[in-house]
Parts: structure tokens; sequence; C-alpha cells
């Protein structure tokens, strides 16, 4: 793929760029301003219970690592390192609006190149370093999660790493359909001859190995095109993963991966599911609703321009009306002949905009629940994070749609996000990113085999002898 398409010189992003309508403007050190630091401290979600405190205790690989969350309505670039105590330090963030992007997928390369260059870029100059390699998530291609049952023969010897190998192969093989390309092939369980549920097979004598995947799949024609225009910037792909497990690796401890939780991450283009259970990762979806809907319901509803909507939104939006909405006024910019028309419209209009989207998202969230049939794992406490989690009364109306304990997640153990932790879980996917890249994802593939990279033929081609002699 790299071979058809050009590779100008990538061209870091100056200390002091423009500011860009709707964006948060950059500041003369590269960081930029909030785009929600402007919340309105009234926000309370009273429904969403507090995240126990907890400490890293798992080492980390140092880095540094450059990862690239390619979203809807942002990208965001961060370049960090592993801690000794187990935390992450963030050396260099940048992020733009999103150009030539869609329900996370590469609509126009050519504008997603200038913004994926942009925020890489910024993070660069910011942290004085340059990394090739890249970690991306996995929100495009319409991924798809499935569980696999792989038998393998063993012939009465000792497990040993190359028949873990061999089995994850297998597997991914198997996953293998027409126009699609296997990201992660992750063990939930194994078998060793009758006996169930081992943890770790290797140094077991058995005739037969059985495992249960769970594999993440997409389509690989935008596979390709993450890949082409990532090329075009100079950039290869160290790994892909999946978006929802990235932000749970950001928001959860290993207590409540192992109790079963459920994340929603509420994004701009796309919700995110993932549902975890016995340190595993159980299931994901996606649903392609997300915060740009609520924004052009309110642009419509109001007729008022996408970055009017979209501040409209973040001041005085929320998913349920209070008392007191129907009297607080406020001053809407309508689009027209007329630069200057405003009018006074009373809160509870926005919020009677706002919430049935959120409660049709809400609804669909639980019926894809529903669909997975995961049994008890899917029952557990639900973690709202992304953007769309900081819109106040979501978190209220969640527990009550969802029937179960609603809490906010945060990245945890980072440091050096941008300075309001209010706004830190709109990071959570790319935060995440730089957790996996760092090895915190290793205990939910456990056989140390790599995952698969969306790549070449000819690189795929070696990949498979490789694994299959």
């Amino acid at each position: 793929m790299s071979n058809l398409i050009p590779r100008p010189d990538r061209i870091l992003a100056p200390r002091q760029a423009p500011a860009i309508p709707g964006l948060p403007s950059v500041r003369p050190a590269s960081v930029p301003a909030l785009p929600n630091a402007a919340r309105r401290d009234r926000r309370v979600m009273t429904n969403i219970i507090p995240m126990e405190e907890d400490r890293p205790q798992r080492k980390l690989r140092t880095g540094p690592f450059s990862v690239l969350d390619i979203g809807s309505t942002k990208i965001v670039c961060l370049i960090g390192k592993g801690e000794p105590d187990g935390s992450l330090r963030v050396l260099g963030h940048g992020w733009r609006r999103s150009h030539g992007v869609r329900s996370g997928g590469i609509v126009d390369l050519r504008e997603a190149e200038t913004a994926i260059r942009a925020a890489v870029g910024q993070a660069e100059d910011m942290a004085t370093l340059r990394k090739d390699e890249i970690f991306i998530n996995l929100s495009c291609g319409h991924p798809e999660s499935r569980h696999l049952n792989i038998r393998w023969p063993i012939g009465g010897r000792e497990i040993g790493d190359t028949d873990m190998r061999r089995i994850t192969t297998e597997g991914r093989l198997r996953a293998l359909s027409e126009g699609r390309s296997a990201i992660h092939t992750l063990p939930l369980d194994y078998a060793v001859d009758e006996t169930q549920g081992v943890l770790d097979p290797r140094g077991h004598l058995c005739d037969h190995l059985s495992a249960r995947m769970h594999v993440i799949d997409a389509n690989t024609t935008a596979l390709r095109n993450v890949e082409a225009v990532l090329s075009r910037v100079d950039l290869t792909i160290a790994g892909m993963v999946s978006a929802p497990l990235a932000s749970g690796l950001a928001v959860l401890n290993e207590e409540e991966r192992d109790l079963g939780v459920t994340v929603v991450d509420l994004g701009g283009g796309t919700t995110s599911i993932a549902v975890f259970g016995e340190g595993r990762l159980l299931h994901t979806s996606s649903i392609p609703i997300g915060g740009q809907h609520i924004t052009r319901d309110i642009a419509h509803g109001l007729s008022t321009s996408i970055d009017n909507a979209e501040r409209l939104k973040t001041m005085h939006g929320s998913a349920e009306l209070s008392s007191g909405d129907d009297q607080e006024m406020i001053l809407v910019q309508l689009i027209g002949d007329n630069d200057h028309h405003y009018v006074r419209i009373p809160r509870s209009r926005i919020v009677s905009i706002i919430h049935p989207r959120v409660e049709e998202t809400l609804e669909m969230v639980s019926d894809r629940l529903e669909m997975a049939a995961l049994g008890p794992a899917a029952d557990g406490r639900v973690v709202l994070t992304g953007g769309g989690s900081l819109l106040e009364g979501i978190g209220q109306m969640a527990a009550r749609i969802l029937n179960r304990q609603v809490r906010l997640g945060r990245p945890r153990h980072i440091h050096g996000l941008p300075e309001n932790p209010a706004t830190w879980p709109m990071f959570a996917t790319s935060a995440g990113l730089l957790a996996w890249a760092a090895g915190a994802g290793d205990p939910l593939n456990d056989t140390g085999i790599s995952e698969a990279r969306p790549t070449g033929l000819i690189r795929r081609f070696v990949d498979f002898i490789r694994d299959r002699v």
C-alpha cells in the first residue's frame, strides 16, 4: 500500500497556529485550550457512583510511544512513556478538529492527512521528539465482535509457546472472510483435553488443546485507507487497537474487569460498547450515533449554525429537564441574512431537543447488550466515558434506562493530560491507546502472541508462513 502513495516530508506544526472556529485555540506553548473547560459548575451527575481509589501495580514498558485517536469530531495524538510506578506520563499532546473522517472512517484522504499531520506535528513539537511508528484506534470499517471455538492436536506432549501461537493463528485464519481482516484474536478460556477453565495451558500434557477466542475484525478496505493516509504523513502502524477496548483500559481497574463491567464511550460520531468479565474482553459493539448528531439536532431545531449549536450543547445542554429550565433564558444567534439576528429561548427548549436523541442512544445500548447474551457479565456496573459523558443529566438517564449502577470514567494513572480533569473523559481512547502501547493490555492477551496488523499482502503472506511452519 505504501508504495502506491507519495510520501511528502512531514512538517511539524508551528508553535502558534491560527484559531479555527469552534476549536480550541493553540497557546504559545502548543497547549490547546480545552473545548469543554467552560462547562458550568452546576453539572452534577448524582447517579454516578465514585471510582474506588487504587494504585497502579503492573510494570509498564518505558517507551516512548506515539498514539493517534482518529475520531469523527477530533483527532488526538499523544506521545508518552511508562513510569516505574506503573503510571503513564504524556510528553506531548496535540489535537485538531476532524476533517475527512466520518464515523471513524477515512472519507477524504487529503483532508484527513492535513488534520493528522497537524495533530501529530503539535504533539511532536511539544515532546521534542519524533516517532515514525504509531498505535491507532480501530473505529472504522464496521468492526464486529464474535467468538470462535478452536481445537488443536497436541499428541500427548507438553504444550509450549509454539502451540499457543498456532492455536491463535488458527483462530485468526478461521476468522478471515471476504473483505474482512482480524484485528484482535483474544483468548477467553482454554481446555486441556476434558479439563475446562485452564488459565494458562503452557506446561500441561494433553492430546488436544481447545480455546475459545474473541475475534474483532473490520472491513479490509477501510483499514487500507487508514494505512494509506498515515503513509502520506510518513507514519507506519505499530499496532491497531479496538476503540472500546482502549477506552476500557484507560478508565477501569483490574477488579472491575474481573467482576464484570460495561464501558460505554459516547463519542462524536459513534457510541462504542465494551463488556469485560473475568479479566477478559468479552464483547464489543458500535452504534453510529454520537455527539455530532445531538449538535445537528440543535442546529436544525433552533436554526442556528453548527458551531453555535455545539456551544449551546456544551454550555447549556442537559439530557434531563430540571426545575427552572423554563425560566432560564438563553440568547441564540440565528442563521440567515442578518448576522446579528438573535432570539431568546428558554433552556427547556434545548433540553427537549437533546433528550430524545440521548434516550434513543441509550436504548440502543441496552438492546445491544441484550442481544449479546453475555449473562451476568453484562449485568454489572456501567462506566460512561467519552465527550458525550460530560453532558449534564446523562448519568441519571443511563442509570434509569440500563437499570444499573453508573459512574463517570476518567483516564486513570496518567500524568500530563490537559490540566482540567473535568474534560479527561474526552481523552479516554487516546489514553487507553497509550496504556496498550506500554503493555497494560498484556493480561487480555496472555499468550504473548502479537496482534494481527492491517498490513500489505506480502507481509501478511510472510506472517502466515511463519505462523504455520
